[in-house]
């Protein structure tokens, strides 16, 4: 491919139509415009107005795509970059997109740019599928459909130790990120508090606190071997990060900025707490919904048995609470945002509180 192109308006017709093998003249022309309400990153659907007669097609050539783009606000491009989320989403395409068991877009183009540490993808378009607003929730079929795919995703690598070979897939296990996160979370914590002391009931700032107090030992190495077994995980799995449905009914799992060699628990918890709006449904069913997760998984689950999943799953309960707090400070700010970061905080609070997951700390 040529130079990298970090946006839409560098691409032409010689650059898109190279992506599908094809001579410039099979395409006649392009539009785009914004889609998504990524963080850390712009997408843009891409309209190709393709030739009659393209050469040497095996398959059809796609009516439109998604580009998916640096973050053009500074400061949430220089948190992706330190976060090396550019890089850890391209690099998954490359390795794992055609491997990973879940429903994820085709990549038609993966291309990190290592000097910058940017990245840039061009991905299948799966409308009609549609996203569920994460404010909004979702119903109970549509979070167990969620938990098939991540069932998947998990079943794919379960186990997997030659996952640490890959770098990219180990940042989050490094002991300078362990350190980052254990000075921030402390220290971001009194203007994150203030920042929504009037939004969030005192008992989830409380907890907040407590966490707070009690993280650096949360992060040390030796209170967190439930960290176990390795799988290729997720780690932001989420209704906003998720399409319902394809053509074969399966939800399509989108951002990968965030998958690591993990556990499977993160993702399982973190998608129950911040996906049920209501949290008296979400402590009535989610044993059920982790029962259900963990049959999914079938054969891969010989020697993990229910009760540790579950013992692994309230452990896992702060990952929502924690992404909420990290992420509202280190991005741009933006009123949507605010909101949506309050309510996956107090979701994932109450799920705490109601496991009593500081204890297992």
């Amino acid at each position: 491919m040529s130079a990298f192109r970090d946006h839409p308006s560098a691409f032409d017709v010689a650059y898109l139509a190279q992506v599908f093998d094809q001579p410039s003249e099979a395409l006649s022309g392009f539009s785009f415009e914004p889609v998504g309400t990524g963080q850390v990153g712009d997408s843009y659907r891409v309209t190709l107005d393709w030739a009659s007669s393209p050469t040497h097609v095996s398959n059809p050539l796609p009516a439109s795509l998604i580009a998916k783009c640096p973050a053009g606000d500074t400061n949430s491009r220089e948190t992706a970059r330190t976060m090396h989320l550019y890089e850890i989403e391209t690099q998954f395409y490359m390795r794992f997109g055609d491997s990973c068991g879940a429903r994820a877009p085709k990549a038609y183009l993966s291309t990190y740019e290592a000097g910058r540490g940017d990245g840039v993808l061009l991905l299948e378009d799966m409308a009609p599928a549609r996203q569920i607003a994460q404010m909004d929730g979702c119903s109970l079929e549509q979070l167990r459909l969620a938990l098939n795919e991540a069932a998947l995703l998990h079943q794919s690598h379960w186990g997997d130790a030659s996952l640490h070979q890959h770098k990219w897939l180990t940042y989050s296990h490094e002991d300078e990120r362990r350190e980052f996160l254990a000075a921030l979370v402390p220290a971001i914590y009194p203007e994150w508090r203030a920042r929504y002391a009037g939004r969030l009931p005192s008992d989830i700032l409380d907890m907040g606190a407590a966490l707070v107090a009690r993280f650096d030992a949360y992060m040390q190495p030796a209170n967190r071997a439930w960290e176990e077994p390795v799988v290729l995980s997720h780690g932001d799995f989420r209704l906003d990060n998720m399409l319902f449905t394809d053509a074969e009914g399966r939800v399509v799992i989108l951002d990968w900025q965030t998958v690591s060699a993990g556990a499977p628990m993160n993702d399982i918890a973190y998608c129950v707490s911040t996906s049920l709006g209501d949290p008296g449904v979400r402590a009535r069913e989610e044993e059920a919904l982790v029962a259900h997760y963990h049959a999914q998984l079938g054969a891969k689950a010989k020697g993990y048995a229910l009760a540790q999943a579950w013992q692994d799953y309230r452990r896992a309960a702060f990952s929502g609470f924690i992404m909420a707090l990290v992420s509202a400070m280190l991005v741009e700010r933006t009123p949507r945002g605010d909101e949506m970061f309050a309510t996956m905080a107090e979701r994932s609070g109450w799920q705490a509180l109601h496991l009593d997951a500081l204890s297992l700390i």
